[in-house]
């Protein structure tokens, strides 16, 4: 379905992997975790962009947002007119929706990739059946070891299988660990904290930004700030540990890089674009 996002996805991963495993071995459940941890660190570095043109534009919309208002109660009775001052008033500040929707566009299909191809290294489970979450029919243990996953091979996909953190397969999931509960649990307990307090201070921090609210706002951001760490927890649960790798590593990324991308422009005001002054008239 996605196969454009999930075969470049798969092919950063394989290429970390590939360099650990020169080094650490193939079956070292450690080379996996550092691929995954640099696969996560390699495609958000390549969205900082689209997310810093994100940032400008949220912080543009909200400059904007009191001008809006005044024009709407300005030409309450007059739409054309308030459509072509709302053009104006954007065209003046650079501001466009379509500039502001891709790169969420594009964050939203690289997060599926990530999470597509994570998940059908193992494509056994009754959720594989489901969209972006594995195959489209599950499989037995026997058919997903001897089938390839994108560009990985079978043999990397019995490695992935095979390998460990900590004693803990990174295949398992907390529900289904059976006797190595333990040390399942030891590793994703940790794991599902990070990516759940991670998640909830980025909330936090979007949230002290904010100039103005409303009661859907504060919905919304008693949701972020509460309803969905629970939902990281809750997740914790049934996702492999190799996801809950890329969930902790992930949450973390966007935390830091909220903190940084806003303390880079809140030097910068919010203005209009600058104007290209005309020639000077040769006398």
């Amino acid at each position: 379905m996605l196969d454009f996002v999930y075969y470049p996805v798969s092919a950063v991963l394989w290429l970390w992997h590939t360099g650990f495993a020169a080094v650490l071995g193939a079956a070292s459940g450690a080379a996996w975790v550092l691929a995954i941890v640099l696969l996560v660190v390699t495609l958000r570095a390549a969205l900082y962009r689209p997310f810093l043109a994100q940032v400008r534009f949220s912080r543009t919309m909200a400059a904007l947002q009191p001008k809006m208002r005044e024009l709407q109660t300005k030409f309450a009775d007059d739409r054309d007119k308030l459509l072509a001052e709302t053009r104006k008033l954007q065209q003046e500040h650079n501001f466009s929706l379509a500039r502001g929707c891709l790169p969420v566009v594009a964050q939203l299909l690289l997060f599926l990739g990530l999470f597509h191809v994570l998940r059908s290294f193992d494509r056994t489970g009754a959720s594989s059946n489901l969209p972006f979450f594995g195959s489209s029919t599950p499989m037995t243990a026997a058919e997903n070891a001897a089938t390839g996953n994108y560009v990985f091979s079978p043999d990397q996909v019995q490695s992935f299988l095979q390998a460990k953190l900590f004693a803990a397969p990174l295949s398992s999931t907390l529900a289904t660990s059976g006797e190595s509960l333990t040390a399942v649990a030891l590793v994703a307990i940790p794991l599902v904290l990070v990516a759940a307090v991670a998640t909830h201070f980025t909330a936090r921090a979007s949230i002290a930004r904010q100039t103005e609210t409303t009661p859907q706002t504060r919905l919304i951001n008693w949701m972020t700030l509460w309803v969905f760490p629970l939902g990281t927890v809750v997740a914790g649960l049934v996702l492999p540990l190799g996801i809950l790798v890329y969930f902790a590593t992930s949450n973390t990324w966007t935390y830091v890089q909220q903190h940084v991308v806003h303390r880079r422009l809140d030097a910068v005001p919010v203005g209009p674009a600058p104007s290209i002054p005309a020639p000077r008239k040769q006398k």
